[in-house]
């Protein structure tokens, strides 16, 4: 399987939602951007921030889609027909409800799981052949609605935790940008 050529972080535009959980994949591709020096400029035909980095030579997209959340898949697929990647070499990063704080996963394909992000992006690419990282907010406290829960901000010691995670999900990513996506699973998958 080939390597990871595009990196999204998906989110909400505007400050307002700049630190909730829903804006977990910003966050990730924010940190990859800051740790390998990369500008992420606006560019109007990918509807998104875009920028170009390199991992051991490998070099890589990054974008963050200032559409919505729910109709992000335009920004993805304008960018992938333009660069000719494949779905299969797209990783979305977003954040993941059924996941305990602070826990990140790698997955491959499948359902939208009620992720309206995900939801879109299936949609416009016309498959669900793309790799995710799925990071763990944690659920809402019985009786809270789930919409009003990933759009507010974490607990100070939740950010952390978060932050942490995502840390380790970026010291594997030389493993996806090289298509060992089993040794970046192990290595993410069995951090305690």
């Amino acid at each position: 399987m080939t390597g990871v050529s595009l990196i999204v972080g998906l989110g909400n535009p505007g400050a307002e939602y700049e630190n909730t959980r829903h804006n977990a994949g910003v966050w990730f591709v924010n940190d990859i951007a800051q740790a390998t020096q990369t500008q992420l400029k606006r560019e109007a035909k990918y509807h998104g921030l875009h920028g170009v980095t390199k991992f051991h030579d490998h070099e890589c997209h990054l974008l963050i889609p200032t559409t919505f959340m729910n109709v992000c898949g335009i920004s993805i697929q304008a960018l992938a027909n333009y660069y000719k990647i494949s779905p299969q070499s797209i990783l979305v990063a977003h954040d993941e409800v059924d996941l305990p704080v602070g826990i990140v996963r790698l997955k491959f394909d499948g359902g939208h799981g009620g992720h309206n992000g995900l939801r879109d992006i299936i949609s416009h690419l016309h498959t669900n052949q793309f790799h995710r990282l799925r990071i763990g907010v944690g659920r809402p406290a019985n009786g809270e609605d789930t919409a009003d829960y990933v759009l507010s901000p974490p607990k100070k010691t939740e950010r952390t935790h978060i932050n942490q995670a995502l840390q380790q999900a970026c010291d594997v990513m030389p493993l996806m940008m090289t298509g060992k996506f089993q040794q970046a699973m192990h290595a993410l998958h069995t951090i305690e």
